[in-house]
């Protein structure tokens, strides 16, 4: 993977707009449900390998 240059002369400026509180409370929500998903993939794989010894 490489590195985007700017060309000469031109600047990119990215301006997001201010988050909404349901927009900030729905992505909080989202990252809570992903860690959970993946913290119970991760304990069910061990507990498999525990299963099997």
């Amino acid at each position: 993977m490489s590195l985007i240059k700017e060309p000469k002369g031109v600047d990119f400026i990215i301006q997001s707009p201010p988050l909404t509180d349901q927009e900030r409370k729905e992505i909080s929500d989202f990252i809570a449900s992903r860690k959970s998903k993946n913290n119970n993939a991760k304990r069910t794989a061990k507990e498999k390998i525990t299963v099997k010894k």
